[in-house]
């Protein structure tokens, strides 16, 4: 427990240290026995310690927890219930990383998502970045319309919110939520000069099929 606190509360730091977030807004969590440890509500993440990180039981997984229950020293992310649903509903989600960062949520204000303005959005498992509904933030609601914009994608921007993405571990996390920033800037960029040209269908399928083989595999 206390390795993977350590671990969630130095994804948070090196979040705010890339610059796509900022303050205590936002909010990291893994995946752990029983449930899943997520960074404390309303806290500065450089005045955190592993001992400020929340453990979230999660039903079905321990029997002595209910669903959504916290341990530790202070309350959870208000946003905990997205969390839960995405280890629910994603068995090979390992960490979950939510941003504000500037380019996704200024797409996201305009309840837009990512098409296929450039091959790398296949990086995160579909032909765009879908943008879920709004809802209130840390509502049972807004988690719901988190899900269904993540259906077979690893990744979402959320209306007048921000982004949420998925990974194996904390890094890969990380790593994709900096990458999907990335491609925000580079279609707001875009959009600058006029109407964006896009990538036909089936060039995004074959992007996809060798995207299932990027990388270097565990």
């Amino acid at each position: 427990m206390t390795a993977l606190a350590d671990k969630v509360l130095a994804t948070a730091r090196a979040m705010n240290a890339s610059g796509i977030n900022r303050g205590s807004a936002g909010n990291v969590s893994a995946r752990c026995v029983g449930g899943f440890v997520i960074t404390p509500t309303g806290m500065a993440y450089d005045a955190c310690t592993a001992d400020d990180m929340s453990k979230v039981m999660q039903s079905g997984i321990q029997a002595d927890g209910a669903d959504g229950t916290p341990s530790g020293l202070r309350k959870p992310s208000s946003e905990w219930r997205f969390h839960r649903d995405i280890y629910a509903a994603r068995p090979e989600a390992g960490a979950v990383v939510h941003t504000h960062s500037p380019f996704a949520t200024a797409l996201a204000c305009q309840a837009m998502g990512v098409p296929a303005f450039h091959y790398m959005v296949a990086r995160f498992g579909g032909a765009d970045v879908r943008c879920a509904a709004y809802a209130t933030f840390g509502s049972q609601e807004l988690s719901d319309a988190i899900i269904a914009a993540l259906a077979d994608r690893c990744a979402c921007l959320m209306a007048h919110h921000g982004m949420v993405v998925f990974g194996r571990d904390c890094d890969h996390a990380l790593a994709l939520a900096v990458e999907l920033e990335t491609l925000c800037e580079q279609y707001w960029r875009v959009l600058q000069l006029g109407a964006p040209k896009l990538l036909p269908a089936d060039e995004m399928t074959r992007v996809l099929a060798k995207f299932a083989g990027y990388g270097q595999q565990d």
